[in-house]
């Protein structure tokens, strides 16, 4: 019975003496302290520790003396650590506690820009990637908070740069789309190409894409035997892109970017989905 005692009695020594290790390990810092270290450790490229300091700091001092830019911090450490999500929501928090922040462009911007490189994410730094072939949904959502910024604060030191990455968004969802073109026309699904180009034609007009768009419509449409749509794809490629290679050395549309075998009727009308016979 003293052995059991005795046993209880030493577990619950050993449990008190780690408590209080632990009591000391999670000594609380003055707010300074966390922020200068925040602050030192972000200047070093160590954004690991600096992120620990900064959601150190918002858990002690909610309401302190730096917590607006500790928020600010925050974002920006989680970026340089590729967490996007975790500098998304970062940014989402500071803009919504300090909404007339006068630093609320710079928190918008981040998310857009979080966003933006959110549909590549880590693998695209070590591994190819088609940017063309993935799914647009963070792409149109960087969109969205690049418009937001330009409609809200125009005068943004960020402005310009949200603007060019708005192209670059424009272009990659062209591109999408003319990548789609391109697999429908291999899968000899010729009227769903020639929607994915029209898509093109009338909604990015100044994609670097809109040429290849334009011959893929005059040839599904003759494909298809519809003339006039032919015809007008081909005037506004002659007027857009004069010099394009589908034309040759008498001025003539003389391109053929569809595949002539097994052309078939029921590939037209199941969208080439059924697979070759």
């Amino acid at each position: 019975m003293r052995s059991v005692v005795r046993l209880l009695l030493l577990t619950t020594l050993v449990a008190m003496i780690s408590a209080c290790a632990s009591n000391r390990q999670e000594e609380v810092l003055p707010e300074k302290t966390y922020y200068e270290n925040a602050r030192e450790a972000m200047n070093s490229g160590n954004f690991n520790e600096a992120e620990e300091n900064l959601d150190a700091l918002e858990t002690y001092y909610p309401f302190g003396r730096y917590a607006e830019q500790a928020q600010l911090d925050l974002i920006f450490a989680r970026y340089q650590n590729l967490d996007l999500e975790g500098a998304r929501a970062a940014a989402d928090r500071f803009m919504r506690l300090n909404p007339q922040s006068e630093h609320a462009d710079y928190a918008l911007y981040m998310r857009g820009l979080a966003s933006y490189n959110l549909d590549v994410g880590l693998a695209a730094r070590y591994f190819p990637v088609d940017v063309s072939a993935r799914d647009p949904g963070e792409q149109s959502q960087a969109f969205q908070d690049f418009s937001e910024l330009l409609n809200r604060y125009p005068d943004s030191q960020y402005v310009a740069d949200a603007r060019q990455r708005m192209i670059a968004i424009r272009n990659r969802m062209a591109e999408l789309e003319i990548y789609a073109a391109r697999y429908y026309i291999k899968r000899e699904a010729y009227v769903a190409a020639n929607n994915r180009a029209r898509h093109i034609v009338e909604n990015y007009p100044t994609s670097p894409v809109v040429e290849e768009a334009l011959i893929i419509l005059a040839e599904t449409f003759r494909f298809l035997e519809l003339k006039k749509g032919s015809q007008d794809a081909i005037a506004l490629l002659r007027t857009n892109f004069p010099n394009s290679e589908a034309f040759n050395d008498d001025g003539e549309f003389d391109a053929d970017v569809l595949k002539r075998e097994n052309r078939s009727l029921s590939s037209v009308v199941t969208f080439g989905l059924m697979g070759d016979e």
